[in-house]
């Protein structure tokens, strides 16, 4: 088996130097026969000044060396250097691949992980460019909370840590698959999990809330229906008049989730609905000019109002007032997964901790009639 130094003529006025290979051999990732390695050296065909004479010289005694290096290599059947190549490779293409194969319940993450490293590193960024500095940096950044989605929202630290697990799964993976030096995935710390404080009301508070007086009845309309549906707000602002369908007694909503891009068909009670209003042109949104810098303040102001003491209460707080007030009153946790749209049930079975502050059991379902005759008075 020989390898012999070549060289290529190019039409820039530089020879591209090869290796040829006889017989051919074979990549071992691809299993390929191949019969040449381009080395990415190149001479000048007409060096005119010193300087250049003695960079062709430097670099051909460099592909020299490269030559009887490989030489030694292909006679000891070591012929991983055919991989080498691959490290130039694009990772953040085999990243988005790699999400774009996922479905179901860790789709959107998986595409937001990348989106998340791209924001960061650029399309560019090879295989070759990983390095532990710049993971321990890229694991700063997410800690940092940006926020790239739609609404420009920062993203919390159990979110950064679900989007750095799934960069770190991508780090073993190029390593088993050689395109990686070293185990990126055990030299990286993951981002630990913070057990959040999630706000949420009891059955006495969302009493004491509809009863308070509070004059933005449209904002104060789409707190209400986001208790009674566990909608969160991106939902229920593109909330459409074409999504409300039904009739008295099985109404309910067909729509696409924000968040997951999934469609989802929710039923909703008759109270639900009537908080809507007149119904509108089927294309029209049900609650119009709902923006969420609003949301914030209004809360707070309407919780004072209403003598309910709570630090941090944001719209997403409804949501979690939903999912807990149907656990605390007997709804099963599957079923409440299907209610609120989870496509895993660890997501669902985060709300059962919530339950152990109510103190005591509760045998009732919620009941809005009496509170939301309140509503339909005012």
């Amino acid at each position: 088996m020989s390898v012999t130094l070549r060289k290529k003529t190019l039409s820039t006025g530089r020879s591209s130097l090869y290796l040829d290979f006889y017989p051919a051999i074979r990549n071992p990732d691809t299993g390929v026969f191949t019969r040449r390695e381009f080395l990415k050296l190149y001479l000048l065909d007409k060096p005119k000044t010193d300087l250049e004479k003695e960079t062709n010289r430097k670099t051909f005694l460099l592909a020299q060396h490269v030559c009887a290096q490989r030489q030694i290599e292909v006679q000891n059947h070591r012929f991983g250097f055919l991989a080498e190549s691959r490290k130039d490779g694009n990772f953040i293409d085999y990243f988005r691949k790699t999400a774009a194969r996922k479905s179901g319940t860790n789709a959107y993450g998986w595409k937001m992980a990348w989106k998340y490293l791209e924001s960061y590193a650029g399309s560019g960024l090879r295989f070759r460019d990983l390095s532990e500095e710049f993971c321990e940096e890229f694991r700063d950044y997410m800690l940092s909370g940006p926020g790239i989605g739609r609404y420009g929202r920062s993203i919390g630290w159990n979110t950064a840590g679900s989007y750095f697990a799934k960069f770190r799964t991508m780090l073993k993976a190029a390593h088993k698959a050689k395109l990686l030096d070293e185990d990126l995935y055990d030299i990286i710390s993951a981002i630990d999990e913070h057990e959040s404080i999630r706000e949420f009301l009891i059955l006495e508070e969302f009493r004491a809330l509809v009863e308070a007086p509070l004059g933005d009845s449209v904002m104060r309309n789409a707190s209400i229906f986001a208790v009674l549906t566990g909608l969160r707000f991106c939902d229920i602002k593109a909330l459409k008049w074409e999504q409300v369908r039904g009739f008295k007694g099985n109404h309910y909503i067909q729509f696409k989730q924000e968040k997951t891009e999934s469609p989802e068909t929710l039923p909703i009670s008759d109270e639900a609905v009537e908080l809507l209003g007149q119904r509108s042109m089927l294309g029209d949104r049900v609650f119009y000019d709902l923006k969420y810098s609003r949301m914030k303040p209004f809360l707070t102001l309407w919780l004072e109002k209403a003598g309910v003491h709570k630090s941090n209460f944001t719209f997403h707080c409804l949501r979690h007032s939903y999912a807990t007030l149907q656990l605390a009153l007997g709804t099963d946790v599957f079923t409440l997964m299907k209610m609120l749209g989870h496509r895993s049930i660890k997501s669902t079975m985060r709300y059962l901790h919530l339950l152990d502050t109510l103190k005591k059991a509760t045998t009732e379902k919620i009941k809005m009639s009496d509170i939301l005759s309140l509503v339909k008075a005012s």
